[in-house]
């Protein structure tokens, strides 16, 4: 009788080990199913960006830092001041012309390149002016959701890329906002490090389009119409 009850109390216990590795395997397999492989996307160029799904959008993690369109051919660039501040017509540049700033920030881009619909790889495309605000929206509106979209830490602690005080950021939407400054219609290089200024696809009137910009000192976003000669940083969002 006793050997009974053991070998019964052995099976129980064989069950119970079987039933734990079950559900072991059930969850870890829910968690891979909630956990998605990171999306890589790939522009002419063959630059890498990744992207993040915020409420119902997908959008690149990092700026476009393309010098072709999506059907190959290549973007002018333009490095003179003056003959920049005349453009009516596609061009980017570096940073104080300096491709250094490449990787990190991006390229600068005048409206009119952003209006040729060939800027973002296949698949994707220069954010409207709605889809901005879509994008604010859902992350508590444009008066706290540039703190969700910055990179966090400031270049006077080594931390980040921001100059202080960085005000507000989390980056919790894993947007990823970086200040790659500007370049004016008149051909002049301004606010690397203070602002993240990115064009949307939808003009204002005949010389001025839609843009957004985020500072270092606010945890707002801020929403204006600028001039189409200006360059800015561009970020994609999925088709």
């Amino acid at each position: 009788m006793k050997k009974i009850k053991k070998f019964f109390i052995f099976a129980l216990a064989i069950l119970g080990v079987i039933s734990m590795l079950s559900i072991g395997c059930k969850k870890s397999s829910d968690d891979s199913n909630n956990n998605p492989p990171v999306t890589t996307i790939t522009d002419k160029d063959g630059n890498v960006y990744h992207s993040v799904t915020i409420g119902t959008q997908v959008w690149m993690v990092e700026n476009l830092r393309t010098t072709k369109y999506n059907d190959g051919t290549s973007i002018p660039t333009e490095t003179v001041d003056n003959t920049w501040l005349h453009l009516t017509t596609p061009a980017y540049c570096w940073y104080n012309n300096d491709a250094s700033y490449k990787n990190t920030y991006g390229a600068l881009y005048n409206w009119f390149a952003v209006n040729t619909g060939k800027l973002a790889p296949m698949g994707w495309h220069v954010p409207t002016d709605v889809e901005w605000h879509q994008l604010t929206d859902y992350l508590g509106g444009e008066i706290l959701a540039g703190g969700k979209m910055k990179s966090k830490g400031t270049i006077q602690s080594a931390t980040g890329l921001w100059t202080e005080p960085n005000t507000g950021a989390s980056n919790s939407s894993g947007f990823n906002a970086v200040p790659g400054g500007g370049r004016s219609g008149g051909g002049s290089f301004f606010a690397i490090t203070e602002f993240a200024l990115f064009w949307s696809s939808t003009q204002y009137d005949d010389t001025k389009a839609w843009y957004r910009n985020i500072t270092n000192e606010g945890e707002d976003v801020y929403h204006d119409n600028f001039r189409k000669q200006d360059g800015m940083s561009v970020r994609c969002i999925k088709d």
